[in-house]
């Protein structure tokens, strides 16, 4: 379900954007086949699919379509945000092979253009723009997952050099990385927010692990990474010493928007299609059905309003307010309730081994969906966020805010 908007809101200067978009991926870019219009949540790009995803990330970069958003100091185009969204909206229908790059691209690059130094810029930034390098975020842990702070990788300094111990879990894409940023505890004797300090790691360095964990999809998009005695060398402490708390916020921020977008929104039209091939003469008179189709249809529209609002803001200069949080809740439910229609229009075919690519896509779309629930922050924690900061209502109590974390 596509999300766009109005040509008559756009300034010229982005109409023409537009324009340049929509004929620079013609150009370029082949369409996605139908039967792949809804394709698999959360499956990550394998080696194999490397050499092709850089290729196009390259081209992208060499366009001047990679890195909208970054000023152009930093390589980027010096657009907005609304730039980056009528490229996404445009891009939709194309097969776009560089999912892998996100994590650089949306979350890396705009923290270290708020926090890195001129040295860490220019060894990171260009690698990240053309698909040289690809990143993951290494931030939840086994005991740290909706309250980040909590975390207990430590990081101790040995001369010039810090020593890392510890594991993290849920890491999208971290089997295909070469780069990854995590916040690590440094200082123990401080509260849990103050004694945090950032850094960028190599994935090959010796004492890292990784283990992918397989999905009930079959697919293996997040990893368990663990860290034994891992040498991180001193340049690659990214913010300041014990300071990392704000480092992290700063990449959240980027990830709640990302995640709040229109990201996973359902293609409502290749819904119906299933629909309509599920009955023998293509007319769809079963109201139970319709009124869930109906149903999804309306919260897709309502999702696409609140996308509308959040360009509307950026457009006037003003942050988004609780657009994003919002969303991110009404992406989850959509996604969970189109994935139990898909599946119950599939019937006995969603429960073999798929017959075609169209189904499997499905059956796949189904699988993961309930993960949108959790990846970005949880449903409960984009509630939390909704009282306290939009309602007003009082904060929730956190006993360990202010005591020592290792009390």
């Amino acid at each position: 379900m596509a999300q766009t908007t109005e040509a008559s809101e756009e300034t010229p200067e982005q109409q023409a954007f537009r324009l340049e978009t929509r004929a620079w991926l013609s150009a370029n870019l082949n369409k996605r086949a139908v039967a792949d219009s809804q394709g698999s949540l959360l499956s990550s790009p394998s080696a194999e699919d490397l050499p092709e995803a850089r290729r196009v990330q390259r081209l992208l970069s060499e366009g001047g379509l990679a890195g909208i958003a970054w000023p152009g100091e930093f390589g980027g185009r010096g657009a907005t945000i609304v730039e980056e969204m009528i490229f996404a909206q445009e891009a939709e229908p194309y097969d776009l092979p560089t999912e892998i790059f996100v994590i650089g691209l949306h979350l890396v690059g705009p923290t270290l253009v708020v926090h890195g130094t001129a040295e860490q810029q220019a060894r990171w930034l260009p690698p990240i723009l053309d698909g040289t390098d690809v990143w993951c975020q290494l931030f939840s842990e086994p005991e740290a997952g909706s309250d980040l702070a909590a975390l207990r990788m430590t990081a101790r300094q040995d001369g010039s050099d810090w020593i890392v111990n510890g594991q993290k879990v849920w890491t999208s894409g971290a089997q295909t990385s070469n780069w990854g940023i995590m916040p690590a505890r440094t200082d123990p004797s401080v509260p849990k927010h103050r004694g945090i300090t950032y850094f960028a790691v190599e994935m090959d360095s010796p004492g890292v692990s990784i283990r992918p964990l397989r999905q009930m999809s079959g697919h293996s998009h997040f990893c368990e990474v663990f860290f034994d005695d891992v040498r991180i060398p001193g340049e690659n402490l990214i913010g300041e010493l014990n300071g990392g708390w704000d480092v992290t916020r700063t990449t959240l921020q980027s990830e709640r928007h990302l995640t709040g977008a229109s990201h996973g929104a359902v293609d409502f039209e290749s819904l119906l299609a299933l629909a309509r091939s599920s009955t023998a003469d293509g007319e769809l008179t079963d109201q139970v059905m319709r009124q869930k189709l109906a149903q999804i249809y309306t919260e897709g529209e309502l999702l696409r309003y609140l996308s509308l609002r959040t360009t509307t803001a950026l457009r006037q200069g003003r942050p988004p307010g609780p657009e994003s949080s919002v969303a991110k809740l009404a992406v989850a439910s959509l996604l969970r309730s189109a994935g139990d229609v898909a599946l119950e229009l599939l019937g006995p075919q969603g429960l073999v081994e798929p017959a075609s690519s169209e189904i499997a896509g499905w059956v796949d779309f189904f699988l993961m969906a309930p993960a949108l629930r959790i990846a970005g922050g949880t449903d409960e924690i984009q509630r939390n966020i909704i009282g306290e900061r939009v309602l007003g209502l009082p904060r929730t109590e956190d006993p360990t805010r202010s005591a020592a974390f290792a009390s």
